[in-house]
């Protein structure tokens, strides 16, 4: 087992270096500036990409020491204590299970891989080898959202009735966009439902608690796309000519689901890459007895709170800026009033991690939780596929 406890940083090896990477990159440089008095920080050791010239050029931009091409010598290097995996779903289980025998610490992107099997493979070899994981489910680091989750455990919105949530973008509303890696099921395990539900979904079990039952509604718009000349994940370099060859998409554009919680909530969730006009709409509300909260990350500074205890002439949403030092992270940033952004979520999702390290426990959200989402998002599909309502037992059973 990697021994970083006992060191004042942890050494990373990281495989992958587009958009997870260069956020989890900024996060890195991030911790020792503002959250210096962190127990552990982050050394930014060594980058891995199969392109080695563009891979140098993300070292160099990027500000990580050292560079390797092949994944499988990082994860065998002594020199490193964590090994951070953002690169495609399909990469996931096989880079995972190689670290965790390794004895590296493992940090790892949602969703954590093609299948619920293959995520408990993975949970399974980071526990078999004590090593430390996480799951990269940075939303919960939103100030706003540890609000929400404070007035719940708090019991200052009652007992909790519904979870609403929709994550709503339009990136790909042209028939035309090419058929990009993230549209491909072979790499990316599904579309907007592992994407985008995965996030609504791990917020809803952060915030009011586990899945009972689930049945869903899936749908793919554009069936074929143009082929590109040279992809990432949310892009295409040099984009494909409508007259292109075409090739099919095999992921869900769309997927609706309605859910019942264990303690009797009932929640509803829409995930869609087709909602033209919004960017990245990633918003829930949650509704109790006693009030309720929503939240927009459009808007991830605030918090719309309501009691219904307010005196009458005054009861309305009021909105709540998360910026004061009451707030969670506020004050290692800037002064009352002055935002942060997407960014800063992965900072304080490091900050967990380097902090669990540290103190020789497992990060939260973990591959448990990981494992926990992949379970709802195949119990949604399985709803799908056969038209009925899925409990979370069966996931747990097979």
């Amino acid at each position: 087992m990697a021994q970083a406890e006992v060191k004042n940083t942890l050494r990373i090896g990281m495989i992958g270096y587009k958009f997870m990477g260069k956020a989890h990159s900024n996060a890195y440089r991030a911790l020792p500036m503002f959250f210096g008095g962190a127990p552990l920080l982050p050394e930014m050791a060594v980058l891995c990409g199969r392109d080695a010239s563009a891979a140098e050029t993300a070292r160099a931009q990027l500000g990580w020491r050292e560079l390797e091409t092949d994944w499988r010598k990082l994860v065998e290097r002594d020199d490193l204590d964590l090994i951070d995996i953002n690169a495609p779903s399909d990469a996931h289980l096989e880079i995972a299970v190689a670290a965790a025998n390794a004895g590296k610490h493992l940090f790892c992107e949602k969703p954590l891989a093609l299948s619920l099997a293959d995520a408990r493979t993975m949970l399974k070899a980071a526990e078999d080898a004590g090593v430390k994981h996480m799951t990269g489910f940075n939303y919960r680091f939103s100030p706003a959202v540890k609000l929400a989750k404070k007035l719940v455990e708090e019991g200052r919105l009652g007992r909790i009735y519904h979870f609403r949530a929709w994550f709503l973008q339009d990136w790909i509303v042209d028939p035309d966009f090419p058929l990009v890696w993230r549209l491909q099921k072979e790499i990316a395990g599904s579309g907007s439902h592992g994407d985008l539900g995965a996030h609504l979904i791990d917020l809803a079990r952060h915030l009011v608690g586990e899945f009972d039952e689930v049945v869903g509604m899936s749908e793919t718009f554009v069936k074929e796309r143009p082929l590109p000349t040279e992809m990432s994940g949310l892009s295409a370099k040099g984009g494909a000519s409508a007259d292109a060859p075409r090739g099919p998409v095999t992921v869900d554009d769309a997927t609706l689901f309605l859910a019942r919680f264990a303690n009797g909530a009932l929640g509803s969730f829409e995930a869609t890459r087709f909602a033209p006009g919004h960017r990245s709409t990633n918003s829930f509300e949650i509704n109790g007895s006693k009030g309720s909260v929503r939240f927009d990350f459009e808007r991830m500074n605030e918090l719309e709170v309501y009691f219904a205890d307010d005196a009458e002439d005054v009861q309305g949403f009021r909105r709540v800026l998360c910026t004061d030092a009451a707030h969670a992270y506020s004050e290692a940033w800037w002064p009352a009033g002055h935002t942060i952004g997407f960014e800063h979520t992965f900072t304080h999702e490091m900050l967990e991690l380097m902090s669990a390290v540290a103190e020789d426990r497992q990060p939260s959200p973990s591959f448990v939780d990981g494992v926990k989402c992949q379970e709802v998002l195949e119990a949604v599909e399985r709803s799908v596929e056969e038209r009925r309502w899925v409990k979370l037992a069966e996931m747990e059973q097979g």
